[in-house]
Parts: C-alpha cells; structure tokens; sequence
C-alpha cells in the first residue's frame, strides 16, 4: 500500500512540474506574441543624434516596458533648447501607437498617430486629423543610421522634413 501511495505521490509531482513548465512556456510564447507589434520598433532603442552647424539634434528611446518605448527628442542650439517633445511608442490590443506631447503646443495634450504600414525597416506612422504633421515615417538605414521624417499640411501647403541621425548609444 505504501508502496502505491508513494508511486502516485511521484507521478502527481512529476505531472504538476511538466504542467509548471509548459504553463511557464505558455506565458513566455503568448508574452512574445503579444507585443509583436512593439518589437519592430526594436531599433528606436538607443540614443541618435545628427550634429551640424544648424545644432545638435537628439532623440533616445528606452524601453519602458513589455509594451511601451518611452522616446524623449531634443533640439539645441548653441546652449540652448529651441524644441523637445516625449514620445511613447505603445502597443494597446494589437496595435501599435506613436504618442507625441510637445511642450507649449496643443494645450499639453498628447497626438497619437497610428501605425498604418510597417516593413522590417520602415514604420509609417499617421492621424489624418492633425495638420502638421499628419505622417511620421522612420527608416533604418544600416546598422547605426535612421531618417524620420515627418509630412503633413502647413500653411495651406504640403510640407515635408527629413531628420538623418547616427546611432551614438
């Protein structure tokens, strides 16, 4: 009898350790699948910068966790910081947004813009709403290089910048 008792004491434990570990496998392969999306930005993260004559343009990304980036870009001129603004990349139910606040402009308010269209090294990010500007597009170029680039309407006229920078971090 104690002989049984101990048999199926062994099997339960070995049963609830191989459950354990495909529960763990499980949670690992469905946390992986569900920031699909976040994971394309996966080269934002660093620190970038383009410096010119004109000043020194900055913008670093950090992972804020499983499902924000936290971006942070910055405009100095000489000593002085002539434009920043804070961006969270953000995947909610399967999507993926790009959320802009700018100090002094839109009341504070964040600008979300939707990812529309994404290949391994390009995001194209949108809202038709906004005026300028209503296009975001990031391109990796090689390992240390990216153009963002922003679109939109300004001043009844379609404008477009172009922003080059090289990985530093």
């Amino acid at each position: 009898m104690i002989k049984k008792v101990l048999y199926l004491s062994a099997i339960l434990m070995i049963t609830a350790v191989s459950c354990k570990k495909e529960t763990t496998i499980e949670k690992t392969v469905q946390t992986e699948k569900k920031f699909a999306e976040l994971e394309k930005a996966n080269w934002f993260l660093g620190r970038w910068e383009n410096n010119s004559a004109e000043g020194n343009l900055s913008e670093i990304w950090k992972k804020e966790n499983d499902s924000t980036f936290f971006g942070q870009s910055y405009f100095v001129i000489k000593n002085d910081t002539v434009f920043a603004e804070h961006v969270s990349l953000e995947e909610r139910n399967g999507k993926l947004s790009y959320v802009v606040t700018v100090p002094n402009q839109n009341d504070e308010k964040p600008v979300a813009f939707e990812l529309t269209s994404s290949e391994a090294s390009t995001l194209i990010f949108e809202n038709p709403k906004h005026d300028y500007p209503s296009k975001i597009i990031y391109n990796h170029v090689g390992a240390d290089s990216l153009v963002a680039e922003i679109r939109g309407m300004k001043d009844g006229k379609v404008k477009n910048e172009f922003f080059r920078m090289k990985k530093v971090e």
